[in-house]
């Protein structure tokens, strides 16, 4: 089944969550740097840039800095997730069956699918429909009705042509946006003190590097999915290579681009995609806005792909060959109706989103470094489909991390933490706290039973 799918592009990819054999790879790990550059030059980016300026009081050198951090990080997370995939050639999802067991397991991927799989394709897809009303005048529902389907499809089809999208996508991502850049710089004020109203200070540069983190990391739980069908002998260091320096030039490039465009001054009204292209010439501003919707497609055809994988690895069992597929299109239905009711002002809850986000990866990420660490050099494929196999302390590490972390630091305009309330100049370091907590804390906890199992041949 897999192999006769091999490198087809128009062909619903086969199956659901299970082991890619070695006939069935192809590629190399070069197409990864568009896989990860595409989806991230959209308007989502931008705005994480003008947050850091106009939410959090800092000047842009000061946004450059933290977006440089908190990019930085979840760059170098990428990097080592997605090296494990030719090694593996297993979705990310199944990966982390091994610090939290086949039924534990359900806890995190229930957290990506609803989190980044329903809430991030709802995200992208108003600013999709923002862009696509101004550019043609079609009103916002059809617009968003549009968007929906087209990206759907993609990943109702799936991997191959994911990918193909993902490629064919970036030269006029890359080349609009580059003018952008270009023009933006030329009418911004870099020098400009930091606006008032923000939070500034520490506590700002903080908040600038979590928002920065949990939109570069949100894609974390995604990494292997797109590296684990490169054959078992493609190069870590490449693989790893290729996959981080698209995440972080792409998303770096874009937030530092919303930065300047937050010192430039615009009276402009109507939604964020409206604001940010009134600084450009009509032309431009219109190549802006067709660059903004097929943007939000190449984030989305990843989203609804890697979120539906997600549920597939929960463990529910589907008589269809195409598991993945039916779930894919399920989840284009659920997200058009989560974007239809955030039409209207989406932009007021994206910052909170991007925290609650990195929020859940800090400690995820946690946990599953802290295993792989204490797995090196050992076998690991017969446990990553056993159902009997339980990993309770992976389970119990996350929430403790994620619970006491939430429950102390976290900075948000409807719940602020013990300790972010007393000493508001930390900012929210939540994640911080959640992925060294959840780490020490597996440590702890597994590192006598794990040392036990027997290391490979």
């Amino acid at each position: 089944m897999r192999s006769a799918y091999g490198d087809r592009v128009i062909a619903v990819e086969p199956g659901g969550d299970d082991y890619i054999p070695e006939e069935a790879r192809h590629g190399t790990p070069r197409k990864l740097f568009w896989t990860w550059m595409s989806p991230n030059m959209e308007f989502a980016t931008v705005f994480v840039g003008v947050l850091a300026v106009t939410a959090y009081g800092m000047n842009f050198w000061q946004a450059t800095l933290g977006l440089a951090v908190g990019t930085g990080l979840g760059a170098a997370a990428h990097y080592l997730l997605s090296a494990r995939g030719p090694l593996h050639g297993v979705p990310q999802m199944v990966l982390g069956r091994l610090a939290f067991g086949y039924r534990g397991n359900t806890l995190p991927a229930a957290f990506m699918s609803i989190m980044c799989g329903v809430g991030w394709f709802a995200t992208n897809s108003v600013s999709g429909a923002w862009a696509l009303n101004s550019l043609t005048g079609l009103p916002k529902l059809p617009a968003l009705l549009v968007i929906v389907v087209v990206q759907t499809a993609f990943a109702f089809f799936g991997h191959n042509l994911v990918q193909a999208v993902e490629r064919i996508a970036f030269p006029l991502l890359a080349i609009v946006f580059a003018i952008v850049t270009v023009v933006i710089f030329s009418k911004a004020n870099l020098g400009a003190p930091a606006p008032e109203g923000g939070m500034g200070g520490m506590g700002g540069f903080l908040l600038t590097v979590g928002t920065a983190f949990g939109y570069g990391a949100g894609w974390n739980p995604y990494a292997a999915d797109y590296s684990r069908y490169l054959p078992a002998s493609a190069s870590r260091l490449a693989t790893g290579g290729y996959a981080s320096a698209g995440l972080f030039l792409s998303c770096f490039w874009l937030t530092v681009v919303g930065a300047a465009s937050a010192t430039v001054t615009s009276t402009a009204q109507g939604s964020p995609t409206d604001v940010f292209t009134a600084n450009l010439p009509t032309p431009l501003a219109d190549l802006t806005l067709l660059a903004i919707a097929v943007g939000a497609v190449a984030a989305n055809a990843l989203n609804v792909y890697s979120g539906a994988m997600a549920f597939v690895t929960m463990g529910f069992r589907f008589s269809v060959r195409t598991q993945r597929a039916v779930v894919s299109a399920a989840f284009g239905v659920v997200g058009f109706l989560v974007a239809w009711w955030a039409l209207p002002d989406a932009a007021a809850s994206y910052e909170g989103f991007l925290l609650i986000v990195a929020y859940w990866i800090g400690p995820w990420l946690g946990v599953v470094f802290a295993d792989e660490y204490l797995r090196r050099g050992q076998r690991v494929d017969h446990l990553l489909y056993n159902r009997s196999y339980s990993n309770w302390g992976g389970v119990a590490a996350f929430l403790i991390g994620l619970v006491v972390s939430v429950l102390l630091f976290s900075n948000q305009q409807k719940f602020v933490g013990a300790i972010a309330k007393a000493v508001p100049e930390l900012g929210d370091i939540t994640f911080f706290v959640g992925f060294l907590l959840s780490g020490a804390l597996y440590l702890l906890v597994n590192r006598a039973r794990i040392s036990q199992t027997p290391v490979a041949a």
